[in-house]
């Protein structure tokens, strides 16, 4: 794979590999007998999401009101907002809109919520999955409070499609199969309480890119997203290789001595995010025992076995963030490159659609 004679920084896709990684997420999801929803603020580019589409996703889930009209635009046309929304009139005249033309589904999670949704929506075709918390502790009401959520979705005619939940804390190496299993368990409860009620439960949606690896039961659909593309605490995670990340920012070497180099990739093309447990502040591909030691805003420090390779001003690395869905969103368009094709570039069409 040839890598356009860019200046750098620049983000770049590798289109094979992402294609390798979408038929290899899709398998797996067919193999436990769930959908696929990717969450597609991860990369905010509805080339991409025609692609999982394409793959098998059943739909694609948003975080925004401005990222699904970004998305319906380019026709994507089943979306899922998976979070407890607080419909203003303006929102709740825009999500409207996006109802005539897609099918739209969104998330709530108390009753005050839902009162909200009735009284700026009125009636509607849009769906509600009530949220709950299933220990990440953000968003969602407690698996066994459900029922009066879902009776005053009924109250209001509003149509009841399921429940959902996020483990975001599986993002953590020492408790993410634990993380599955609570998620599992807080699903499992709730649709025994909306059922004991009297209400059907068809749809049970959860899922993370670290989680799904160890899901086993109660989820009708997943909403990794991060699987696509891949990243550094995915690696550490060891729920991806780095041959897996298809998404890295190409860097120039500006400054060197020994086994450090200094490349002109910062955080403000990367990404400032590090786990208290991550190693570094990203990884070096085709180098997995160098560490990005020291951030600032357009530098990176990177420190290499003493075994290892002596890099010059002048060369060329690539380097991928911890975190993808922050560094896609630092820039506005992303070059996609593959072994048989003229590079691509794909514009990150939902950038900055935060309200």
């Amino acid at each position: 794979m040839d890598l356009p004679a860019l200046d750098t920084p620049f983000t770049v896709i590798d289109r094979d590999q992402l294609i390798t990684n979408l038929a290899a997420h899709q398998a797996r999801t067919l193999e436990q007998g769930i959908a696929s929803r990717p969450h597609a603020k991860t990369h905010k580019i509805p080339e991409l999401a025609h692609l999982q589409l394409a793959h098998g996703a059943v739909g694609i889930t948003l975080a925004t009101i401005g990222e699904a009209e970004v998305f319906v635009d380019a026709g994507i046309a089943d979306i899922f907002l998976a979070y407890p929304l607080w419909l203003t009139p303006h929102k709740a005249e825009r999500l409207a809109a996006l109802a005539t033309k897609a099918h739209i589904t969104m998330g709530v999670d108390s009753v005050a919520g839902i009162e909200q949704a009735a009284s700026t929506l009125g009636s509607t075709t849009i769906g509600f999955l009530i949220e709950v918390d299933s220990g990440h502790h953000r968003s969602g009401c407690d698996p066994h409070a459900v029922e009066p959520l879902a009776a005053t979705l009924a109250h209001h005619s509003l149509r009841f499609d399921g429940i959902f939940t996020y483990p975001g804390h599986s993002y953590h190496p020492d408790i993410r199969d634990t993380a599955s299993m609570d998620e599992v368990e807080a699903l499992a409860i709730a649709t025994d309480v909306l059922e004991s009620a009297g209400y059907t439960v068809s749809r049970r949606s959860g899922g993370s890119t670290p989680s799904l690896h160890t899901t086993q039961g109660s989820l009708t659909e997943t909403r990794a997203g991060v699987y696509a593309l891949g990243d550094a605490q995915q690696v550490e995670l060891n729920t991806m290789n780095m041959e897996d990340v298809a998404l890295s920012i190409v860097t120039t070497v500006v400054s060197s001595r020994e086994n450090t180099a200094v490349v002109d990739a910062g955080s403000k093309v990367m990404g400032a995010d590090r786990a208290s447990w991550a190693t570094g502040h990203g990884r070096v591909l085709g180098h997995p025992d160098a560490r990005i030691v020291a951030m600032s805003e357009h530098h990176a420090t990177i420190v290499f076995p003493d075994s290892g390779p002596k890099w010059e001003p002048g060369d060329i690395l690539r380097v991928t963030p911890n975190h993808v869905c922050n560094a896609v969103n630092l820039v506005d368009r992303i070059t996609v490159v593959s072994a048989d094709q003229a590079p691509q570039e794909w514009a990150v069409a939902a950038r900055g659609k935060n309200s």
